[in-house]
Order: structure tokens, then C-alpha cells, then sequence
């Protein structure tokens, strides 16, 4: 196995220097989708994958491009990403032993900062961007395929491959379980969740391409059904939830002067529901989500167990130890269903405050390129960028990303970085406002 993944990581490395940027970044984006994040090549204690290999060397070579170096701008995205990583890593760094810390967070650092600052170098024009969600538009049918065949037939070819992890080399039995009669779908992913949540993430961009002039046009449909059904085949409630909420944004598109009286209504009705209730309002909007086969009463009650415990996390987390909760989940560990909590649990409060920072950057963002867009289609792509990235934040309330969704993550949060700071039409007339409104 080290000898394959190693010729995929020099094949795609190799044409990532050899292809242009934007078919360097799609060929970078195919590895993280198709490539298990949990096949690593061993250097004694370090675990490389072929995503961070060829996220290195595409890196190296963005670096090294005066055209990409001359157009790049360090924006407030930027500033709150890279103040997130330095939290991220400092914290580790002082609560616990520092050589496997400096390990784990180079590592941590080639799946997030890395992902990001090449998807910020490379997405200067929204040719460049629409060029990659056309190819990875392409890239997922054959992965929704894969998912409806494992859904209905059982058959899951990637699970084999857990076999040669560096790390617990056995197979997980929750791909195993069925819902409804249906296998939960996993493809190359750790988890059903990650692979139904990459499709519902990608879903409101390939969606955009009904935008597109000639073939393209029709296709975005019968390409969103398809990235529709993907999500499906996972048979999990995150991403069900997750596709339900973009559906409704998307809908929404059509009515934006009703956006902040509905905003404005959920948050009075989530404080009518705990009046009336007697409980906390996430655990009866928990409750009804467990409808979808989840397990919504967890998902609350470790909300309450963040609440209940805050004294011993907030400072700095648990220094990368299990809580504990276990017990209180009828579990034998605590499994962190829940971004934020996730965020507190590692790296105490600051955590939450630096994820959030970055949530509010590029919401912020996104808004003053919207406002100062002059073009339907472009004001269009500010909306659906919007819609990724608030459903990945109200998704995050059930779900914490891990392995290749979270460095898909900070592609797309790098696709937005750049979206925003340009006006991803750069010849709008608005674009130095743009920039006036979103740079340092």
C-alpha cells in the first residue's frame, strides 16, 4: 500500500507542477475527494498523505509564481484564520508534550492553513472559479454512484483499506449499520457523515453553474440532483439536515426581504419554546432531529455537558484528553458531535472565539462584496458562497469535521477569502470598495 499511495502522490504531484494553477488546484482537490485520508506513508513517527503531499509541492509552486504572488492580498479572512492556527497550535504546544505536539500540529497545519492559502493564491478570477466547480462538479458523480451502490447493495470496496491505517488498523463497524433498510454510505471517507456532508457542501456551488451559458446550463441540474443524491446515500442526518437547510437558502434567493424577519422570528420562537417547554430550547429541536435517525438527545445533552463543565475547559481545554463524558452519553468515550464544543474542548474558550472570528470574517466578507456587486450572477455567487458557509456553521452545531472534509473546508473558506477581496469580477468597477471594506 505504501508503494501506491506513493505513486499517486508523485503522478499527482507531478501535475501539479506541470498543469496550469487552476488544473493543479482541481487535481489537488481530486486527491483530497478521492484518496483516503487515513492511508498515510510512514517516516518513522511522522504520517504524510497524498493529500498533503501534493498540497506541499502545489504550495511550493504557487510560492514560487510571480503572477499568483503579485495578485495576492492579505485580507481580514486572512488575519483570522492565521490568528485561528496560531491558537490552535499554541495552545497544544503548551498543554502537552511538545515534540508529538509539534508533530501533530504540522500535520494539522498541511490540512487547514495550507488548504487554504492555496485555494487564496490560486481562485483570482471567477473564470478560474467556475473552471474548478465544473471539474469537481465531475469528479463527484462517480463518488454518488459509489454511494447508491454501497446504499443498496452493502458493498463498501474502500472499507478494506482501514486494514493498512498506521493507526488502529481495524474497521469500524458504524459503516456497517443500516438505516431504513440502507447501508450508510462511506466511500473513501472516516465516516458516512463526511462523505454526505462534502456532497451537500459542494451542492450550492455546483448549483451556481446554471449561470453558465451553452450545455453547462442544463447540466447544473441534472449535477445538483446528482451531488443531491450523494448527500442521500449517506444515510445520515447531518447531511440530510445540511442539504434541507441550502434547499431552503436557495429558495429563499428569490425572497432575500424576508431573510431578517425569519432570522428574527426563529430566534423569538427558539425563546418561546424554552418558555413554554420548560427545557432548553436545542434539546426539543434536537428531539425532532432524531426523526431523521440521528441521535439527537445526544447531541443535547453534550451540549449540557459543556455548560456543566465549562470551569474545566475554558482556560485551555483538556490538553488533548477525553473529558470523560462518556458516562453521561452511554458511551466508553466522548464523541464530539458538535464543532464548537469540539473547538472548547481542545483549545479552551479562545478556541470557540477564534472559530467563531473567522465564521464573522468571512460573513463579513461575503456582505460588503454582495453590496457592491453590480451583476446579477455575481451577486448570485456572493449568495451562494453565503449559503456553503452558514449551513457548514449551523451544521457544526451536530457534526465536527475531520479528515479530507475539513481540508475541502478550508478550500472552499480560501474560495470565499478570494471571492471576497476581489469581487471575483475583476473588471466590476466596485472592486476597489470591495477591497476597501474587506482588507486589514
Amino acid at each position: 500500500m505504501t508503494g501506491t499511495l506513493l505513486t499517486i502522490g508523485i503522478v499527482a504531484s507531478i501535475l501539479a507542477l506541470a498543469l496550469k494553477p487552476k488544473y493543479a488546484l482541481v487535481i489537488y482537490m481530486a486527491v483530497l475527494i478521492w484518496v483516503p485520508e487515513y492511508l498515510r506513508v510512514s517516516i518513522g513517527t511522522i504520517d504524510i498523505s497524498c493529500g498533503r503531499m501534493v498540497g506541499g509541492v502545489l504550495l511550493l509552486r504557487c510560492l514560487n509564481d510571480s503572477g499568483l504572488r503579485r495578485k495576492f492580498q492579505w485580507s481580514a479572512l486572512d488575519k483570522a484564520v492565521a490568528t485561528s492556527m496560531a491558537v490552535y497550535v499554541g495552545v497544544t504546544l503548551v498543554t502537552q508534550p511538545v515534540w508529538a505536539s509539534v508533530e501533530n500540529r504540522a500535520g494539522f497545519l498541511m490540512d487547514t492553513w495550507l488548504a487554504y492559502i492555496i485555494a487564496r493564491f490560486i481562485i483570482t478570477d471567477r473564470e478560474t472559479l467556475i473552471w474548478v466547480i465544473k471539474c469537481v462538479s465531475i469528479v463527484l458523480v462517480p463518488l454518488a454512484a459509489l454511494g447508491c451502490i454501497e446504499a443498496t447493495t452493502g458493498w463498501q470496496p474502500f472499507i478494506e483499506l482501514k486494514r493498512y491505517r498506521p493507526w488502529d488498523p481495524l474497521i469500524d463497524e458504524v459503516e456497517k449499520q443500516m438505516r431504513w433498510g440502507f447501508t450508510r454510505a462511506v466511500g473513501p471517507f472516516s465516516h458516512p457523515i463526511l462523505f454526505g456532508g462534502t456532497f451537500a457542501m459542494f451542492l450550492p456551488l455546483i448549483y451556481y453553474l446554471r449561470h453558465e451559458k451553452s450545455i453547462w446550463r442544463n447540466l447544473a441540474y441534472i449535477l445538483s440532483f446528482v451531488a443531491f443524491i450523494g448527500a442521500l446515500s449517506s444515510m445520515s442526518a447531518g447531511p440530510w439536515v445540511m442539504v434541507a437547510f441550502i434547499l431552503f437558502c436557495i429558495a429563499l434567493a428569490n425572497f432575500k426581504v424576508w431573510a431578517k424577519p425569519m432570522l428574527k422570528f426563529f430566534i423569538f420562537s427558539c425563546i418561546f419554546i424554552q418558555i413554554l417547554s420548560n427545557r432548553p430550547f436545542y434539546h426539543v429541536i434536537f428531539s425532532y432531529a432524531s426523526k431523521l435517525g440521528g441521535t439527537g438527545w445526544h447531541r443535547a445533552r453534550l451540549i449540557d455537558l459543556a455548560i456543566n463543565n465549562f470551569g474545566q475547559w475554558w482556560i485551555a481545554g483538556y490538553g488533548g484528553r477525553d473529558p470523560g463524558w462518556g458516562y453521561y452519553l452511554g458511551i466508553s468515550w466522548t464523541d464530539m458531535t458538535n464543532e464548537y464544543i469540539l473547538a472548547g474542548v481542545k483549545y479552551g474558550l479562545a478556541g470557540i472565539i477564534v472559530l467563531v472570528w473567522v465564521l464573522y470574517a468571512a460573513f463579513r466578507g461575503l456582505r460588503a462584496a454582495y453590496q457592491s456587486a453590480n451583476r446579477a450572477e455575481i451577486k448570485s455567487l456572493y449568495w451562494t458562497l453565503g449559503i456553503v458557509l452558514i449551513s457548514v456553521a449551523v451544521i457544526w452545531l451536530s457534526i465536527s469535521f475531520f479528515g479530507q472534509l475539513l481540508s475541502l473546508f478550508y478550500v472552499v473558506l480560501g474560495i470565499i477569502g478570494s471571492c471576497s477581496l476581489f469581487g471575483i469580477n475583476m473588471k466590476d468597477k466596485n472592486t476597489k470598495a470591495i477591497i476597501a471594506k474587506t482588507s486589514i
